[in-house]
Order: structure tokens, then C-alpha cells, then sequence
């Protein structure tokens, strides 16, 4: 049996937790007396518990995140109560700061910061009967050439089915002060030839969808060609993402992410703000000129799929300005924007602003706003909503032309959010909305509400709809279309939009 069970709960199964692997790999002689079990977050606790204490460990090892931090505090209090005797160690961004929002007193020992090392010599000094080691261990960032890397340890299930996560870098050198990776201000990077190589090793046994959690991606640019060259010699079909910085795109990197084929490429944006005011209090670094520049040669130039950012809840930003930021953004790129909210993550330096601001935030994970002095609660929840409602139809692929039908007058953002709170009224519900009941609905609201001749909006609808391969049209949508559905499936099938759709549930 095991002495050690290194495991978390991870958002969902498509997920694979590399720090886990990181610690896995790093424990040198004790790697034979240890397993890695992993979770997500809708499984059963007491389920959860008994998988771990079936292998009758002597130490346990649980990561900690903000997806999955109350979960874990029950599971504290559950193995606690069942195995007192068994060593508890926490770790993750979770319990790397404090004071903790959740009560994690039951723990034997927390790691702070990136453990490696510091899991390891706990682990031998307890199994040796020799632990006199402090409840809480404050790991100093190792040497990145000193790891081991843990990619050998991704399971012929993970590559087959899941997100394979990798690093080629540790660190932000910008201050963005929502960021957990702004408290990192140094860069470190690991040994590029070795990195490669473990690539190299991840792509023979299968691996095709890789993302990159590197919060700056594009900031060495002599780092970054090699990398993309791995890539480029490769035969698609193969997904690569990667975080990049939005002011950061010199001729060199422009000329390699041309070449790169439909499907291959998912670049992850920040922008966050588009008010200058906004970004400088938050000390983060906004260079619209080149944004805009920058913006304009994905869109164009490359076949990249796009993920632009933007945050709900600044301090400092009103409503209006964040409207006016996806006015702005939407009339610079089609690509898909992400509209999140923002957190107040353990560790970071946005609590500045609670006093003068009125930043009222959740008490427990995910930490979102609830309220500031700009934007009250009802109006907060609103935006929520609609954020919610945004990912269901904008970002989904699924409405592409028909969902630009609700902002004719190009005010994107009142447009939408009026649709939005049409919609929380009909449905009471912003989730296990079917595409079909979404579709009806939209129907509904674009005639019905907006006034558009049904023949027009069903026309646009049916063209969005049947892009995707066998499905069928809604009864209200099809008694409404003047154009034949099999030369609507045919003209789509020619013409598929540059963002990839999704089905809804």
C-alpha cells in the first residue's frame, strides 16, 4: 500500500492537475510509495474520502484552489474525523496566504508557495519518524533547473482525454493587482532544450491538446520561436494555447503565427479594461494603440482562435465604462470575449481598495465582487447575468449572426443587457437552458420585442443554426424561414464562421 496519496478535486474530469505531477515527480526516493488519485468538484465527498483511505496512507497530500476550496474544507473535516492519525498537508494558492477565508485548522502542515522541495523533506522526515518541521512551511521558489519535470507522469488516459498542462516559465513581471502571478514579479525560466525535449516525448505518446500556463507567453521572443517551431513542424490536428501579453507582438512572432494552420492555435488575450484610469489604478499596463494594432493582425493575419478578456467589477469602473469597453472591443475583433468577474483572490494587493471603493466581495470561493460604489448589488447581478448569458450566445459559436441582431444601433452592450434581463424574466434561470429553448427564446425576443420581420430573424437564425452538421431547426424557426434548408446547410457548410461552435446543455 501506499505511504503518500497525493490528491485534489479538479473543476472538471477534461482537467489533469500538474502540480500534483510536479510534487510527484520531485519526491525522489519516496515516488515508489506514492499515488496520485484526482477528483472533480461534483463528486461525492464521503465517495472521495474512501477512495483516499482505502490505499491506507500514512500522509495525504491535498491541493488547493479557488474552484475547489469548500469542497476541500469539508474533505479536511471529513478525513479528520475518520482517520485522525493520518498526516494532512495542504497546499496550493488556496492556503499559500493569510489569513484563510476557510477554516482550515484540522490540517497537520500547509504549504505556502511551490512546494517541491519543501513536500519532500516533510514527507521523508515524517515516514523516518524524525518530523519537527512548523505547521506552516514557507517555501522559498526553487531553482527551476533543480525540478524534475513532470510531464512523464500525464497517464496514457490523460493524453487520450484530457487538457495536458505545461510550463515553460514561472512568474509575471507585471503588477496587475487581481493577479495571484503579480506577487512573482521575476520571470524564471526553465531549460529550454530540456523542455523541448519532454514536448517531444509528450507529442510520441499521443498528446495533441496542450495549454501553456504561462501568464506571459510572448515575452521572450527568443524563447518563444523554438516553441512555436516544435509546433509548426508538426502535422495538424493538434490544439496548442497559450496567455499572451496584447502589446506584445514584434514582426518575428507575427511572421510565425501566420503560418499557423485553422484549428491549431488558441490564443488566450488580456485586455481586462480598455479606461486608461481604471488600468493605472490597478497598475496595469494599457497601451490601446497597440492593442488595437495587435487585435487587428490576429483577426486578419492569422487563423488563431481568440480569447479576449474582460473583467466586471474594477474599482474605479462604472458600468458605463465597462459597457463601453465591450462597445469598444466588440467593434475591434469577432472573436470570442470573455466577460468575467472579478475575484478577490487570497494574496493580492486589491484589498487597497475596499475602503475607498466599497468592494464588497463574497465571503467564500470564488470570491467574486457583490458590490462596489459604482455599481449596487441588483445592478451587479444583472451584469452577472448577463455575463453568463453572453457565454451561452456570443461565445458559443451557436448565434453568430443572428445574436448581432440586438444591438442594430451598435450600442453592443445595451443592447445585450436589455436582452439579458428579458430573458432572466422568461426563464428565471441562467443555466440548463437547451440550445432549442435558447434559439425559441431569441425568436421570440427579436420579433416580438425588437419588431423585426419574423421571416428575417428566422432566415439569420436558421443560417446560424445549421451550420453545424445534422442538427434541425426549432418548429417556430422553421415555419418561419423563407429559404430552403438544404441550400442553407449547403452555403454554411462552404462558409464556417472563424469560432469553432459549441453545444449547449
Amino acid at each position: 500500500m501506499p505511504a503518500i496519496v497525493l490528491t485534489t478535486l479538479n473543476a472538471r474530469y477534461i482537467h489533469a492537475d500538474i502540480g500534483l505531477r510536479y510534487l510527484y515527480a520531485n519526491l525522489q526516493q519516496l515516488q515508489d510509495q506514492t499515488v496520485i488519485q484526482e477528483f472533480t468538484v461534483s463528486d461525492q465527498l464521503t465517495d472521495i474520502a474512501e477512495k483516499i483511505l482505502a490505499q491506507n496512507p500514512a500522509i495525504i497530500g491535498l491541493g488547493v484552489y479557488i474552484w475547489n476550496g469548500r469542497e476541500c474544507e469539508q474533505l479536511v473535516r471529513i478525513l479528520k474525523a475518520i482517520a485522525p492519525e493520518v498526516l494532512l498537508v495542504l497546499g496550493g494558492p488556496e492556503v499559500s496566504h493569510f489569513p484563510h477565508r476557510l477554516d482550515f485548522s484540522l490540517a497537520d502542515h500547509i504549504v505556502c508557495g511551490e512546494g517541491e522541495q519543501a513536500f519532500f523533506e516533510l514527507c521523508a522526515a515524517q515516514l523516518a519518524g524524525e518530523n519537527n518541521f512548523p505547521r506552516v512551511l514557507m517555501a522559498e521558489p526553487p531553482a527551476l533547473d533543480t525540478l524534475k519535470m513532470p510531464y512523464a507522469f500525464y497517464t496514457d488516459q490523460d493524453i487520450a482525454h484530457r487538457v495536458i498542462y505545461v510550463e515553460a516559465s514561472r512568474g509575471c513581471p507585471f503588477s496587475c493587482e487581481f493577479c495571484l502571478s503579480s506577487m512573482d514579479k521575476r520571470v524564471r525560466y526553465f531549460d529550454l532544450d530540456q523542455f523541448l525535449a519532454e514536448l517531444e516525448t509528450l507529442w510520441q505518446r499521443g498528446a495533441r491538446n496542450i495549454k501553456f500556463i504561462d501568464r506571459t507567453f510572448n515575452l521572450s521572443i527568443q524563447r518563444v520561436e523554438p516553441i512555436l517551431d516544435f509546433f509548426l513542424e508538426k502535422e495538424p490536428p493538434y490544439l496548442v494555447h497559450f496567455e499572451v501579453v496584447p502589446e506584445h507582438f514584434p514582426n518575428t512572432l507575427r511572421k510565425k503565427l501566420r503560418q499557423f494552420p485553422p484549428g491549431t492555435l488558441q490564443l488566450e488575450v488580456g485586455i481586462q479594461t480598455l479606461n486608461s484610469d481604471v488600468a493605472a489604478s490597478i497598475h496595469r499596463r494599457l497601451d490601446m494603440e497597440k492593442i488595437q494594432t495587435n487585435l487587428h493582425f490576429l483577426e486578419t493575419e492569422t487563423h488563431a482562435h481568440l480569447h479576449v478578456d474582460l473583467i466586471i467589477g474594477l474599482p474605479g469602473e462604472s458600468a458605463e465604462s465597462f459597457g463601453h469597453n465591450l462597445n469598444r472591443l466588440a467593434s475591434l475583433t469577432r472573436a470570442e470575449i470573455q466577460l468575467g468577474v472579478l475575484k478577490k483572490l487570497s494574496g493580492t494587493t486589491l484589498d487597497r481598495h475596499d475602503a475607498r471603493h466599497g468592494m464588497k466581495y463574497l465571503p467564500y470561493p470564488p470570491y467574486e465582487i457583490l458590490a462596489n460604489d459604482m455599481i449596487d448589488f441588483t445592478a451587479m447581478q444583472d451584469l452577472k447575468r448577463m455575463a453568463r448569458f453572453w457565454d451561452l450566445l456570443y461565445n458559443s459559436g451557436n448565434f453568430n449572426e443572428s445574436v448581432r441582431l440586438l444591438w442594430p444601433d451598435q450600442d453592443v452592450y445595451g443592447g445585450f443587457l436589455r436582452f439579458s434581463r428579458w430573458l432572466y424574466q422568461a426563464t428565471l434561470s441562467t443555466w440548463q437552458i437547451s440550445l432549442k429553448r435558447m434559439a425559441e427564446l431569441l425568436f421570440t425576443y427579436l420579433s416580438e420585442e425588437c419588431g423585426f420581420p419574423k421571416s428575417e430573424v428566422a432566415n439569420t437564425m436558421a443560417a446560424d443554426i445549421l451550420k453545424i452538421k445534422g442538427r434541425s431547426l426549432p418548429a417556430v424557426i422553421a415555419e418561419n424561414t423563407t429559404v430552403r434548408h438544404g441550400s442553407l446547410q449547403k452555403k454554411t457548410a462552404a462558409t464556417p464562421g472563424k469560432r469553432q461552435a459549441k453545444h449547449l446543455t
